[in-house]
């Protein structure tokens, strides 16, 4: 099959690939001594396995409590006896593990031990906000003890390989799988991949509290077409370099162990048959030593494709890259034939084999293949205060302050406030989609959470609407555990004693969102806004003429117009993880200060979707009081609230923003510097964002892009001057010929709150 790209890109496949000022890899380097024993024993063994063999390593396998898909291995015990099986996932508990290790490690011919992989996605057993949250917090250390705790729990729990973190870049909020991400911008999503694989993978993997880290999904998966999930991603190579690929490449510079293809194509070749994306520039640009797995069944989807039969799909996969089959089972099936006829070589099995065996060498399971079952550490490590007080701490700097007029916020407990809403007293939801084994009835939620700060019903509660009322999309989403259930009272009936308790309080509290089932993987959603009857409730509530706050739990960002313009007060808390209701309630009475920012632009509505902040000018920019120019007859061109956007219960101001040249050159660094101060009553944490412009180029630029930022934390009336780096390595980017280099010329340099407030300078790049 020929490669779908033009000739230029294969020209460029051997060349350095620095993205976006990532720094110098920091993947694991084996000594000389410890290579060369690894290399020794997978030598020695795989002299000893059948082809057979070889092709069961290649194996992945589901078995357990949870499945991820529409297929599930049957007789999973007799292929691990007979060396089938590489690896499980879906099963965990040091009890499960030990039973199905036992049986590789003493009932195999070769006793080869097995790989142990689950989605731990935001959290183990103690869940943390979903990732698009946790991204908001703009804390890179945060995030990577919040992979770290999960890493700990999860090896705890008899695992040592997560599919996680995924890092697809995503700009539209239809996608149900936005949750699972950091957002819109490569930069910022860059340094979050980094710190999630670091988080995983620890310092050594000596340790036995270290997992794999699985980046995913390789690649492009988050551009999927109209926001619907496993759709073909189209895409110019300009963008793809600049755009999208740069966070997959900082996971592997981050040292990454393991890949995990998409399962969309791209321009015309699905991923895991994709021997450019997975040969050429994984492996052969990138220098990704680890192995490459699939996503579930993804090499029999290229089937439904229309690449051909089943054993044609398994050829592709095979010669692309592939070393793991997840679930799908073709590689067993068709790979010793494909081998005897000569279309797949033997050397492209054993390199596969290779990797995966190298895998569990550097896990030590070849040293001890019970090392990551323990009892001890089990109890020790699940859900421990201290991994509880991490999720509230994360929870807490996840929320996004998106409206607070005339400072209804933070509330006092001296006055009468009614709480009102389905997700007030709701637990399941709180944890969020591809919360894995994290245990929703262990969580706290917001009315548990007031009783044990104030005191049993201090405030007045309504339930007002159930989270859905739609029956046929309840029974759908609950064939696939989503738990919803109706009142037994009418919606009507509802609303009214929603009103009638509103009206006796001086402040309504009202928790809307969408069920967690609504978002995640095959969750896509055409419409954005509020439910039907959320927002029905939320209109009946506004003719109260009392004061409103609205909270929001949701997996994406949604539509909110209506809301923005006739609700007092807006908090984002997306699904804030296991202590979010505690985190929530201190957050509303103050004792925590709102600091995050938004990592994915909220649209004003759904047709100006995709929409993202780092977009392009074109020809005819926008201007209201010209008809022939690029804009919309019914909307703004502008968002409802951009990236980077997130307010406080105080108030920052910035001044003097300075640089310390008009000119920059290639050796040099060019220092910016601004000065935040707190003119607020609230001590508040800011999020200091650089922005850049390169405003001629050889191909057109983005009209903003990401190149840094800080938090400062101020008491009111303190101020900090801020400074940052540049250097013409901060300004690089792909051209048309897919050269990566920084242009001489003109640039602007903004600093601020947002993408969108910010104080503008400018420099000279020279050469």
């Amino acid at each position: 099959m020929k490669h779908w790209l033009p000739s230029l890109l294969i020209a460029v496949q051997l060349c350095a690939v620095p993205v976006h000022a990532i720094e110098a890899p920091e993947s694991k380097v084996q000594s000389t001594s410890a290579s060369q024993k690894m290399n020794s024993l997978v030598d020695t063994l795989m002299r000893k396995m059948t082809l057979d063999e070889k092709i069961g390593q290649m194996n992945l396998l589901s078995i357990g409590f949870d499945v991820t898909g529409p297929v599930v291995s049957q007789g999973v015990d007799e292929k691990i006896k007979s060396g089938l099986v590489g690896g499980v996932f879906n099963s965990y508990t040091p009890i499960a593990v030990r039973k199905l290790q036992q049986i590789a490690v003493e009932q195999s011919r070769l006793k080869i031990p097995l790989l142990f992989g689950y989605d731990v996605i935001h959290g183990h057993r103690t869940i943390f906000p979903i990732n698009l949250g946790l991204s908001c917090s703009w804390d890179p250390e945060l995030i990577e003890r919040t992979a770290r705790a999960a890493a700990e729990e999860a090896s705890a729990d008899g695992l040592n390989w997560t599919y996680s973190p995924m890092v697809d870049i995503t700009r539209d909020p239809r996608w149900g799988r936005v949750s699972e991400g950091s957002g819109e911008d490569p930069y910022l999503g860059s340094v979050i991949a980094k710190a999630m694989v670091r988080g995983y993978q620890g310092s050594s993997y000596d340790k036995p509290d270290t997992v794999l880290a699985c980046v995913k999904h390789y690649a492009l998966y988050g551009a999927a077409e109209a926001g619907r999930d496993y759709n073909t991603v189209d895409m110019s190579p300009v963008k793809m370099y600049n755009d999208y690929l740069p966070p997959y490449k900082a996971a592997v510079d981050a040292g990454v162990a393991t890949v995990m293809t998409s399962f969309n194509d791209i321009n015309g070749v699905p991923a895991t048959a994709n021997k450019w994306l997975i040969t050429d520039v994984l492996r052969k640009q990138w220098g990704f030593k680890g192995l490459v797995a699939t996503d579930y069944t993804a090499v029999n989807e290229m089937v439904e494709h229309g690449l051909g039969d089943e054993a044609k799909v398994t050829e592709l996969a095979m010669n692309a890259g592939v070393d793991m089959d997840m679930v799908g089972e073709l590689f067993v099936k068709h790979g010793a034939d494909l081998v005897k006829s000569g279309r797949v070589s033997e050397a492209q099995i054993d390199a596969a084999c290779r990797r995966v065996l190298e895998a569990k060498y550097k896990l030590g399971l070849f040293d001890d293949p019970y090392r990551f079952i323990s009892e001890k550490r089990n109890k020790e490590q699940l859900m421990s205060a201290e991994k509880m007080e991490l999720s509230k701490e994360a929870s807490i700097k996840s929320m996004v302050l998106l409206k607070n007029s005339n400072q209804v916020l933070p509330l006092s407990a001296q006055t009468k406030i009614a709480f009102i809403g389905p997700l007030v007293k709701d637990k399941r939801n709180l944890i969020g989609s591809w919360s894995g084994a994290g245990d929703w009835q262990k969580s706290t939620d917001i009315w548990q959470a007031l009783d044990t700060k104030f005191g049993a019903n201090k405030f007045l509660y309504a339930k007002g609407c159930n989270i859905l009322d739609d029956t046929a999309l309840i029974e759908r989403l609950n064939r696939d555990g989503a738990l919803l259930t109706r009142d037994e009272k009418t919606p009507q009936d509802m609303i009214t004693e929603a009103v009638q308790t509103a009206k006796q309080a001086d402040v309504v509290v009202a928790v809307l969102g969408e069920p967690c089932s609504m978002s995640g993987e095959a969750s896509c959603r055409s419409n954005i806004g509020l439910l039907e009857n959320q927002f029905e409730l939320l209109k009946a509530l506004k003719q109260t003429g009392k004061p409103i706050v609205l909270v929001l739990m949701n997996g994406r960002p949604l539509t909110l117009p209506w809301e923005n313009a006739n609700i007092d007060a807006i908090l984002e808390t997306w699904f804030g993880g296991t202590r979010a209701g505690e985190a929530i309630v201190d957050t509303l009475f103050g004792d925590a200060n709102p600091s995050g920012k938004l990592t994915m632009t909220f649209p004003y509505s759904v047709g100006q979707i995709p929409i993202y902040y780092n977009a392009k000018s074109t020809g005819r920019p926008f201007d209201e009081k010209e008809k022939y120019r690029s804009k919309y007859l019914d909307v703004s061109n502008s968002p409802l609230y951009p990236f980077g956007y997130g307010l406080s219960y105080t108030t920052f101001a910035y001044s003097d923003l300075s640089l310390s040249s008009s000119t920059l050159k290639p050796s040099e660094a060019l220092t910016v510097t601004t000065t935040v101060k707190n003119t607020g009553r609230y001590p508040g944490v800011e999020t200091v964002q650089l922005y850049v412009r390169d405003l001629v180029g050889s191909i057109t630029r983005p009209v903003k892009e990401l190149k840094g930022f800080q938090k400062v934390e101020l008491k009111p009336g303190e101020e900090k001057t801020i400074s940052f780096k540049l250097t013409s390595d901060d300004l690089r980017f792909y051209d048309s010929d897919l050269k990566y280099a920084a242009e001489p010329g003109e640039f602007q340099v903004f600093c601020g709150t947002d993408s969108n407030s910010v104080k503008a300078s400018k420099f000279t790049l020279v050469h």
